[in-house]
């Protein structure tokens, strides 16, 4: 059931729509609200507060709250699929931060509260942009042969997701992490990579974990970098330029620095994803094996 703030402002907004209130005509004052509905001020106060949002309503001086003109279209074919749709093409382009449910609404071109009959707030919107973007990895079945083609397989397919989306690493929690349908599903997916290996159920799911944070580690400065990129205007390679009169000075005490300059050594994200997979890859192998148990005795001749 939708909180009464949002019950009153949707009747106000009925009204608007019917055409029974007009621009210029009035409200009920948020005193009329409570005695109405039976409501506290403060939930008149915030439904007065979700009209002005919509912009339906406009406080004029010495009147009150009056109609601001016609309501936005109501859009029949608004679905939950359509708002997280909305969303994360608005994160993706604008990054998080200018995610908000005015401007998506915006870009739909329908009321704001009309978000809130599918999604019933931010929380809800991110848990949902989350899903549909893990829903995005393609997890094949039957697996590839062998445990580490499939770790290897997943933590590429992870990569990409998160290269497509910037804002899907920092959105995410591990300690308290969002109960996303496909993130289960990926989880699971993993886990059973290593049947046919006699790794116990607990490790399997510590691998997961494992894989899973070292790819949205590195993934995590995807975002800052895209928004450095939007707000300075200048490229990551263009900006180590202009930190050059500041870094060779150092290099007179640091040789080991000197000696990587000489030999033009470049920084890259994704170079640093496939380093550090190789690694982890390479140190599973001999744990993976541990628990195959020592070689049959054997026979004497």
């Amino acid at each position: 059931m939708d909180a009464p703030y949002r019950q009153i402002a949707q009747d106000i907004r009925s009204r608007i729509e019917s055409g029974e209130l007009r621009p210029g005509d009035r409200v009920p004052s948020a005193r009329a609200l409570v005695r109405t509905w039976g409501v506290a001020i403060a939930t008149a106060t915030k439904a007065h507060a979700a009209l002005q949002e919509e912009g339906l309503t406009i406080a004029r001086p010495g009147v009150g709250t009056v109609v601001a003109g016609p309501a936005p279209r109501r859009d029949p074919e608004l679905t939950a699929a359509r708002i997280v749709a909305a969303a994360i093409e608005i994160a993706d382009r604008d990054g998080m931060a200018e995610l908000t449910m005015r401007r998506i609404a915006s870009t739909l071109g329908v009321a704001t509260m009309s978000l809130y009959r599918h999604l019933p707030g931010r929380e809800e919107l991110i848990l949902a942009m989350i899903d549909a973007a893990l829903g995005e990895v393609p997890l094949p079945a039957p697996h590839p042969r062998g445990w580490r083609a499939s770790i290897e397989l997943v933590a590429r397919l992870e990569w990409a997701a998160f290269q497509r989306h910037p804002w899907l690493a920092p959105t995410m929690s591990i300690t308290r992490p969002q109960v996303a349908p496909n993130a289960i599903r990926l989880s699971e997916w993993v886990m059973a990579a290593f049947d046919g290996t006699a790794t116990p159920l607990p490790d399997r799911m510590y691998i997961q974990v494992l894989i899973f944070t070292f790819v949205r580690g590195i993934a995590s400065g995807l975002e800052p970098e895209a928004e450095a990129i939007r707000d300075s205007g200048i490229t990551n390679d263009e900006w180590i330029e202009t930190q050059a009169d500041r870094f060779t000075p150092l290099l007179a005490t640091m040789p080991h620095f000197r000696e990587l300059t000489a030999q033009q050594f470049d920084f890259d994200l994704s170079q640093l994803f496939e380093f550090g997979l190789a690694r982890l890859l390479d140190g599973l192998e001999p744990f993976i094996a541990s628990f195959a148990g020592p070689p049959p005795a054997t026979a004497p001749s």
